[in-house]
């Protein structure tokens, strides 16, 4: 005979079977058949390692960025650097004061009176009139062309009232190799009928008179009285007006202010020899495109230093005439020329 279980037998009996039932669902080794604490400290650790690398990749991005900025910025700096002015020489100053510069520009007067003891006027002349024709003649070209053309000039027309006769065409002719021959004939046929009328036929020794002549302007009549007639006078011709501004003589680029700054700094007696000394330096040292920086005993009082050629052995190849080892200007050079005369035209 059966008994009847109760309910509360019933419920007791199927706990067990339940468990049973789920132990025997759930593989070995799941989440699902640990406890509860193992499933959340699982849980937990899977968290951490993804989160990890996302923390780590973060800072290895920022420094890479960092990294490629600094390199794509250093070609600036380097581009920025090949630009920066070469070097001044020791003992200049890039700052001075009025009277720094004058102390500096009388220190540069003597290292050229030491370079060039033999500077003189570069045109061959006998008697001013020779030098009034020739110094017109110089413009546009270069002394030499001068002294190898005045030798057939002169002995055909040698004086004013010769030349003021000369038939034109016959002028031009034998002054053709210095250019712009058609010009000057006409300022030489000025200039000589001047001379025959109005002075006796005799060259005046004032800049007033000199002036007024055809073709003479301030650098023609300062170049005629300071040799011929020994009356200071600065020349401020290309190379005169070149120097000055690298010396930092003066700013202007108009011939006469150059000349006033220049008379400001120097004394007359100075005028007429300095012009040589820095017309010389400027022909053989101080070159216009080219300056041989690196062969040049004014180096260390010049702020323009370093606009040329630096090193000493291309600068000795830039040097010309008589500091370049060749001829100079004159056919009939000075005697205390260091350097060789000049040859006649087609020699």
């Amino acid at each position: 005979m059966t008994t009847k279980k109760t309910a509360a037998e019933k419920t007791t009996a199927e706990k067990p079977a339940k468990k049973a039932a789920t132990k025997k669902a759930a593989p070995a080794g799941t989440a699902a058949a640990e406890p509860a604490t193992a499933r959340k400290t699982a849980a937990k650790k899977a968290a951490a390692k993804k989160t990890a690398p996302a923390k780590k990749a973060a800072p290895t991005k920022t420094s890479a960025t960092k990294t490629s900025t600094a390199k794509k910025a250093t070609p600036t700096k380097k581009a920025t650097a090949k630009k920066s002015p070469a070097p001044k020489p020791p003992g200049f100053a890039k700052r001075e004061s009025r009277a720094a510069m004058v102390e500096r520009a009388h220190a540069i007067n003597e290292v050229l009176a030491e370079t060039y003891p033999y500077a003189h006027p570069e045109l061959d002349f006998e008697d001013p009139f020779q030098l009034l024709v020739a110094t017109v003649l110089s413009a546009q070209t270069t002394d030499l062309r001068v002294n190898q053309t005045t030798p057939a000039l002169f002995a055909k027309y040698p004086t004013p009232e010769d030349m003021a006769a000369a038939v034109p065409e016959e002028l031009e002719e034998l002054i053709r190799p210095t250019g712009f021959f058609r010009a000057k004939a006409r300022s030489l046929l000025g200039l000589s009928a001047a001379l025959r009328d109005d002075f006796d036929g005799e060259v005046p020794a004032t800049v007033d008179a000199l002036v007024k002549l055809p073709g003479v302007g301030r650098k023609t009549a300062f170049v005629v009285l300071g040799n011929a007639f020994g009356v200071p006078g600065i020349t401020v011709d290309t190379h005169f007006g070149r120097l000055a501004r690298r010396w930092k003589w003066t700013t202007s680029e108009d011939p006469v202010k150059v000349e006033s700054d220049v008379a400001a700094i120097f004394e007359p007696s100075e005028w007429t020899m300095l012009s040589h000394r820095v017309i010389f330096h400027g022909r053989r040292i101080c070159h216009s495109r080219r300056p041989a920086c690196g062969a040049c005993p004014m180096a260390p009082l010049c702020p323009s230093y370093g606009e040329g050629e630096t090193d000493p052995e291309k600068a000795k190849k830039l040097l010309k005439y008589e500091k370049g080892g060749m001829p100079g200007q004159r056919l009939n050079a000075p005697r205390d020329f260091p350097g060789s005369p000049a040859p006649p035209l087609g020699g």
